[in-house]
């Protein structure tokens, strides 16, 4: 990881803090993973192979750096989704910053918009880290891009398990998946397509 990289991600992080400290309205805090999250992501990323990464759930685009810089190692693409034109902005300047900005393409609307819109088995790892009361809703097509053997990581799998049971309950009933929590961050819960 190049010390340019390095820096802003470090900034980030103290920004994140600092703000979500100060703000309580959830549009604008950011919310950002931790950086052992972003490390763990790091290495799925490369282990696998993911070359073709979606996200959902940009903010400032902290977890997006972590993904793409990854993803530029084994020469693949980072897709990102964010609803809110203030935090799209701000994550094309920071990936301006970091020189990845030709392995992240930005899209702006609603997720489940965009999960609609997309051919089936185009990603080969989606992170979610989104308003987790639509992830149950998203499943059917969540499954659907997902490449058989492909890679599903949710967020916030300990630290909400309230708002989060729902929905790992039925990824976790689903034959054609198998699943696990892992305590990094705030709980990652995987799950990986069999069938």
């Amino acid at each position: 990881m190049s010390e340019t990289l390095q820096k802003l991600l470090t900034e980030l992080e103290h920004f994140g803090q600092q703000n979500d400290a100060a703000v309580s309205e959830r549009p604008r805090r950011m919310l950002n993973i931790t950086r052992d999250t972003g490390e763990f992501l790091s290495v799925l990323v490369q282990a696998t192979n993911a070359q073709r990464v979606l996200e959902i759930g940009t903010s400032n685009g902290y977890s997006t750096l972590w993904l793409a810089q990854a993803a530029k190692t084994i020469s693949g693409h980072v897709t990102t989704v964010e609803l809110s034109d203030f935090k799209l902005e701000m994550a094309a300047r920071n990936f301006e910053r970091s020189g990845l900005s030709d392995v992240i393409t930005q899209h702006q609307g609603e997720a489940g918009g965009l999960l609609e819109s997309l051919d089936d088995a185009c990603f080969d790892l989606v992170f979610l880290d989104s308003k987790r009361s639509d992830y149950v809703q998203w499943w059917p097509n969540i499954q659907r891009v997902l490449r058989k053997g492909g890679l599903l990581v949710v967020d916030n799998a300990t630290s909400h398990a309230d708002e989060m049971a729902a929905f790992m309950a039925k990824v976790a009933a689903d034959p054609n998946f198998t699943t696990c929590t892992v305590p990094v961050g705030n709980g990652e819960f995987l799950a990986t397509a069999v069938r």
